[in-house]
């Protein structure tokens, strides 16, 4: 069984990625922490708590609160893209699980150091909470089963500046921190997103048809997504970052092709700030840190999405 914990900054990609570790057979959800990230800290906390609740499970999936602010770089959100609640003013109700007392960092160190080697962690959003952690325990990036996350791109546009992608735009000195500490990484990467991460309106049509609990909850957090796609991107269908991340994480044979690059993060601010290295052409150097994946069976992403769904 694959023991997730996974760090969200929870609008609508992030519910569904988390509804695909959480529903999942042969995975079980030990623990969500919430970083800074999509949209209001309460707010984000609020959304993980009903989507547990939305995945309809018989056992009890505690939600720890993290880190509210970036390390250095300033506040900002992705409200503009979310809705401020980070789904597309979807009004679901409130939860009736509360947070845990513990903090994210604290309980990200203890459940590590107690599980040694036995727990993977799906990072889906700025990376903070996890680079506290590792700030105050080096020890646990060696004790972490593996660590995916989405998160950079591999030399191509970005989807906040040109160079960077959100999550290590928010906070690119907690991506260098993580990317550097040692734990066995797997990265998707914005551009991997774009080229084979969206869901086409005919694959929406046929979520909406399965017409379960979760995937009206699916299709109703989603519309606000499928809009702004359009609008910015100009293509129809949805783009799904988080949810790739998880379902690899549940299902490997949706990687057909990945590299071992070394791989490091631009802090200076300016034009670059928060950008990707990946040294596709061994420059640097040094060794790889960490797994891209660079193709993937759009097909079985799909069918991991339909089972979390169904």
């Amino acid at each position: 069984m694959l023991r997730l914990i996974h760090d969200t900054d929870t609008a609508q990609d992030d519910a569904f990625a988390l509804l695909i570790g959480l529903r999942h057979p042969d995975a079980t959800v030990e623990a969500v922490t919430i970083n800074y990230g999509n949209v209001g800290f309460d707010q984000m906390v609020e959304n993980a708590l009903y989507t547990i609740e939305v995945a309809d499970l018989d056992h009890h999936v505690p939600v720890f609160e993290g880190c509210r602010l970036p390390m250095i770089a300033p506040f900002d959100d992705s409200s503009y893209v979310h809705g401020v609640d980070g789904f597309g003013g979807a009004g679901f109700p409130k939860a009736t699980q509360r947070p845990e007392a513990e903090n994210a960092v604290t309980a990200l160190i203890r459940m590590i150091n107690d599980n040694p080697g036995e727990l993977t962690i799906i990072a889906q959003a700025p990376l903070t909470n996890l680079a506290c952690a590792v700030v105050a325990d080096r020890s646990i990036a060696g004790k972490v089963k593996h660590l995916y996350i989405m998160g950079g791109t591999n030399n191509g546009l970005g989807n906040i500046t040109a160079a960077a992608e959100a999550n290590f735009w928010h906070d690119p000195e907690a991506a260098k921190i993580v990317l550097a500490a040692g734990f066995p990484v797997t990265l998707v990467t914005w551009d991997l997103v774009m080229a084979q991460g969206r869901l086409s309106p005919e694959q929406l049509r046929i979520i909406d048809e399965l017409d379960t609990p979760q995937s009206r909850f699916f299709a109703k957090a989603n519309r606000a997504s499928v809009e702004y796609v359009e609008k910015t991107h100009g293509v129809r269908g949805s783009t799904h970052p988080d949810s790739i991340a998880a379902a690899i994480a549940v299902e490997p044979d949706i990687v057909t092709r990945a590299t071992d690059y070394f791989v490091d993060v631009e802090t200076a601010p300016g034009l670059t700030q928060g950008y990707l290295l990946v040294d596709a052409v061994r420059r640097s150097g040094r060794e790889p840190n960490a797994r891209v994946i660079e193709e993937i069976d759009q097909d079985l992403f799909f069918t991991t999405m339909l089972r979390a769904l169904s």
